[in-house]
């Protein structure tokens, strides 16, 4: 097999989703805007981007999994930001979050971008949502459209 690598043309007609909580939405308004803003930058058509909002992280994988099958998007975002509590919920929410992410990608071989943040402290959420450590949901962005267009390279890709 040759050498293959994705790189950030988005295949013709692509549709993306962008699932965002709304819980903490001062930073989760901010990634949304830098995954839009990505998305635009990059050729995607504003109209070729659909934003669910869902009450929480935890409720991102579920409408991942509905899009997913559904077959409409070459790839999911989802956004979200968990703050470190003082009890476990913070694990459970956060990893839950991940698996769940990673379980819907691999079910339904789309690319799904995880965007959400697990933080210690709003101070870190803030770094991650434009501040000095960027923007993740522009780098969730980024990775879904690589993801697609490194998909129509592959071995099964689809017409």
């Amino acid at each position: 097999m040759p050498h293959l690598e994705g790189d950030l043309r988005s295949p013709s007609g692509a549709r993306y989703a962008i699932i965002a909580s709304r819980w903490n939405p001062r930073i989760t308004d901010t990634l949304v805007a830098g995954a839009r803003k990505t998305f635009a930058d990059h050729g995607v058509d504003e109209a070729s981007i659909d934003v669910v909002r869902v009450p929480g992280a935890w409720e991102i994988p579920l409408a991942a999994a509905h899009l997913a099958q559904a077959g409409t998007h070459v790839a999911i975002i989802g956004l979200g930001c968990v703050v470190r509590g003082d009890t476990r919920h913070f694990e459970q929410v956060a990893d839950g979050c991940s698996n769940g992410l990673m379980r819907v990608s691999l079910d339904y071989g789309v690319p799904v971008a995880n965007g959400v943040l697990a933080v210690d402290s709003f101070d870190d959420a803030e770094a991650r949502a434009g501040g000095s450590h960027g923007n993740k949901g522009e780098e969730a962005a980024l990775v879904a459209i690589e993801m697609a267009h490194l998909l129509t390279q592959l071995p099964g890709a689809r017409e």
